[in-house]
């Protein structure tokens, strides 16, 4: 069998993306795809736990929960919408929900219940992709530089991969060179937190509201003068390192809402761009994918920053721009399968290459 659920719910917070993805040909196809919106009350508990609070153990199982059901929901709607069966597949990958993130201290924790997610589809699981990374010395993040090398690289064009998550990511794809890729800080997380706070809206459609502020410069400063934006990869980051407290510190009574907006979307583009110039050289192309691919502020500050750079989306060379996350989950199951390697030791930091996962018989 050669057909693989990938199930990538992100720091974002909003639901689940899934694809069914065939592995049949060298190159992954993509057969369907479907996003499941989180609950209320799943939602707000995820938002929960990413700050220590009480009864955080009980809380956190009942989540794991709770998100294994909505995960099921995902699957078992995708592969009926598609016309298949759940003795065709032949692995879930599922990467979980992420309530911390500290590599330094030799953890990661993405909440699921991968037993349960067996159990209500009948079909294996794989899932803890991080935690074998890190116990090799790694970061156990980003995983998918390895598939965008596998998907994305060519043999003439240097391309840089630019993920625009909660978190933005980057692997660079220099022909001839060993690949690289590394969190270069905030995506959407805090755009989309902000935008909540004062819209009552998840996120800010097309980078409207920003567009309509001035960052503010004494503000930008201060933020872009973090030290992670300055540390060497690999590197990793997500929530613990970036939300709306380490905005609040900064901020002056005077500091307008919109204003802020701005500031956090020119953060964005800059620490980006910033990243790529210090670590990923010149590339002729950068391609992006995720969330963030629908921010056409964003988009539009990134190309004017990056000057003769082509700034396009992923769906140009073949892979649908919103769902490479959830595809490449797919391709690390695939490789687990396989007993083949999913991470790059040169990107996370580990000392070799590991198979990552942990298999769920059905």
């Amino acid at each position: 069998m050669s057909l693989v659920v990938g199930l990538m719910s992100g720091t974002s917070l909003d639901g689940v993306d899934a694809a069914l993805v065939d592995f049949s040909e060298p190159s992954p196809r993509t057969l369907g795809t479907l996003w499941l919106a989180y609950p209320d009350d799943v939602r707000g508990e995820a938002l929960g736990l990413q700050v220590p609070g009480g009864n955080e153990l009980h809380r956190a199982a009942l989540l794991a929960n709770s998100l294994a059901r909505c995960y099921a929901d995902a699957v078992l709607t995708l592969i009926a919408n598609t016309g298949h069966r759940p003795e065709q597949i032949a692995a879930i990958g599922c990467h979980g929900q992420t309530v911390r993130h500290q590599p330094g201290q030799g953890y990661t924790i993405q909440l699921n219940n991968p037993a349960l997610l067996a159990e209500i589809t009948e079909i294996p699981v794989i899932a803890d992709f991080r935690s074998r990374d890190i116990a090799a010395g790694g970061q156990g993040a980003p995983l998918v530089p390895a598939f965008h090398a596998a998907v994305f690289a060519d043999s003439t064009e240097h391309r840089v991969v630019l993920n625009l998550g909660g978190i933005a990511n980057l692997t660079n794809l220099t022909p001839g060179k060993p690949v690289r890729g590394f969190d270069c800080g905030p995506g959407n997380m805090l755009l989309d937190a902000w935008a909540e706070k004062h819209l009552g809206q998840r996120y800010d459609k097309g980078g409207q509201w920003a567009n309509g502020g001035t960052p503010i410069a004494r503000l930008l400063n201060v933020l872009l003068a973090d030290p992670y934006f300055f540390a060497q990869p690999p590197k990793s980051c997500g929530r613990d390192e970036f939300n709306l407290d380490w905005v609040d510190r900064h901020l002056v009574a005077k500091d307008g809402a919109q204003d802020v907006q701005a500031s956090l979307l020119e953060l964005t583009a800059v620490t980006v761009t910033d990243a790529i110039s210090r670590w990923c050289g010149t590339p002729q192309t950068v391609l992006v994918c995720g969330g963030g691919v629908h921010n056409i502020a964003l988009i539009a500050r990134l190309q004017a920053i990056l000057g003769e750079c082509r700034v396009v989306d992923t769906e140009s060379v073949g892979q649908p721009a919103d769902w490479v996350e959830a595809v490449a989950f797919a391709w690390l199951a695939w490789q687990n399968l396989r007993g083949q390697a999913g991470n790059l030791a040169e990107v996370t930091g580990a000392v070799g290459p590991r198979v990552l996962g942990a298999i769920y018989p059905r």
